[in-house]
């Protein structure tokens, strides 16, 4: 028993897991990837994308608060992070409507609690530093943040690409 536990044990040790082989999408066949929005996690923490390749984000929301995935470099989180913070609390009637300028706008998707967003999405091939966040007040600084793994087809993560953004 006790030789069944160790080696049970020793599995369980090691460096982190290596992706499986991708099967990049296309146009004509994306390949999907499920982010779920929890109240304040994304699961999972880590997406790995492949530069290139057209993916079908299927946005869950599995927590009771409205949420959001924005995917884009650090201007991009910080412009939604300001952005939403100016409409914090908001007076009684509708929700204010938030923007940031189309140029540092990257990809949002917001997601009532209990529904999905689907959303048809060609990663950029020269991404540089992308990151998920929500940026519904608040949910930000509670760590609702995730980040994105670059990777090659057959797993291996991709060297650092050198971002075109100013």
């Amino acid at each position: 028993m006790l030789v069944a536990l160790a080696i049970t044990a020793a599995g369980c040790v090691g460096g982190p897991a290596t992706t499986p082989p991708i099967s990049p999408g296309s146009s004509a066949s994306p390949r999907d990837v499920n982010i779920i929005a929890k109240d304040y996690s994304f699961l999972p923490p880590e997406v790995d994308l492949v530069p290139g390749e057209t993916v079908m984000l299927h946005v869950i929301n599995g927590g009771l608060d409205v949420h959001e995935v924005v995917i884009g470099d650090p201007a991009v989180q910080d412009a939604w992070e300001t952005a939403e913070a100016a409409a914090a609390n908001p007076p009684p009637g509708p929700t204010p409507l938030v923007t940031v300028p189309a140029g540092i706008a990257g990809v949002r998707i917001v997601v009532e609690s209990g529904q999905r967003v689907d959303l048809l999405w060609t990663v950029p091939a020269d991404p540089g530093a992308l990151l998920i966040g929500c940026h519904i007040p608040g949910h930000w600084a509670k760590g609702m943040q995730a980040s994105i793994r670059f990777v090659e087809p057959n797993g291996a993560g991709v060297p650092a690409l050198p971002s075109t953004q100013p």
